[in-house]
This record gives C-alpha cells, sequence and structure tokens, in this order.
C-alpha cells in the first residue's frame, strides 16, 4: 500500500501488543501489533490500510496531522499536569488555589484541544484506508464493508474520548466557577 502510494521511506515493524497499532511521523515507521502485522484478515487488513492512511497524510503535509504532531508536547504537559494542579488548587488557599485550578483547566484545556483535532486526521485515515482496500483490489463487497465496519467502530472511540474530554472540562470549569463564588 505503501509503495503504491509512492512512499519508500516509511519502514514497517512489527510491535507486541494489543490494539498498539500506529504510525510514527518522527521516525517514519508503521508500527503494526502482532496480530495485524501477520494476518489477511479483514480486520487486520483494515487496521493497516488505516496507518498506512497515516503515512500518506504525513507525506502530503495534511495539515490536520501537522497540527496534531505539534500539539504533543504541550498535550503530554496538559495531560500529566491540569489535575493534579486542580487538586492542589482546592487544598490550598483562596487567592492561590484560585489560580492553581484555573491553570490546570487551562492545561486540560490543550488535552480537550487535542481530542478535538485528532477525529479528522482518524476520520480522513479510515476514508483513506477504504479507498485503498477498493482501489487497490484487497476487499470487495462484503469483505470492504466489514473493514468499513471495524473502522467506523475505532473512530467512535476517538469520538468517545473526545466527549468524555469536553464533559470533564466542563466538570473543571463548573467547579472552579463554584469555588469562585465561594471566596
Amino acid at each position: 500500500m505503501l509503495e503504491r502510494a509512492g512512499i519508500y521511506d516509511v519502514r514497517i515493524e512489527q510491535i507486541g501488543g494489543n490494539l498498539t497499532d500506529h504510525y510514527d511521523p518522527s521516525h517514519k515507521v508503521l508500527r503494526l501489533s502482532s496480530t495485524v502485522y501477520g494476518s489477511t484478515s479483514v480486520a487486520a487488513l483494515g487496521v493497516a490500510a488505516h496507518e498506512t492512511g497515516h503515512a500518506i497524510q504525513h507525506a502530503e503535509n495534511y495539515g490536520f496531522l501537522w497540527l496534531r504532531s505539534a500539539m504533543v508536547p504541550m498535550t503530554r504537559i496538559g495531560s500529566n499536569l491540569s489535575i493534579p494542579l486542580v487538586l492542589i488548587g482546592l487544598l490550598i488557599s483562596q487567592n492561590w488555589g484560585h489560580t492553581l485550578i484555573l491553570i490546570g483547566i487551562a492545561l486540560f484545556s490543550i488535552v480537550v484541544l487535542f481530542s478535538v483535532v485528532t477525529l479528522p486526521v482518524e476520520f480522513d485515515a479510515s476514508r483513506r484506508a477504504l479507498h485503498m482496500l477498493e482501489e487497490q483490489d484487497y476487499l470487495h463487497g462484503a469483505e470492504l464493508s466489514g473493514a468499513k465496519k471495524v473502522l467506523t467502530a475505532a473512530a467512535s472511540t476517538y469520538v468517545a474520548a473526545t466527549a468524555v474530554a469536553i464533559v470533564n472540562l466542563l466538570r473543571l470549569l463548573a467547579l472552579a466557577g463554584g469555588r469562585g463564588n465561594r471566596e
């Protein structure tokens, strides 16, 4: 699939674990779990094509993939520090506590934004995967429909994670508003 897309500088590696398949743009490596790497099942082909879609996005400088990659360092900081800062803010004095809560919320907002930016990246990779699987004669009819179901289910996990992140951000905002009103 990579060669048919004109991509020759991406390595493919087999990795352990389950659901560990991913494309690493910083090292130009497509990593496939053992269950996907050695399989010709509809699900495995769908996953491999999806990850290939990410490699194609990278080769084409797809804007949302670039933005998501640029956000990774700040997202790591936000995901590691946001909740501890909010908790510490709840435990200490009013002025400093409220400030820490607001900083924690700002950092968590970066995590939410990352989740939102991830959605078009994932949907586009799945769209590209289905197109490759059909156009390159890997799958037909019911098999293609099965791959679409697998990719849709995978995309649904990103939608659910984004919804949970948004709800948690709203909870944090309500918490900060409630604390601000008591001060």
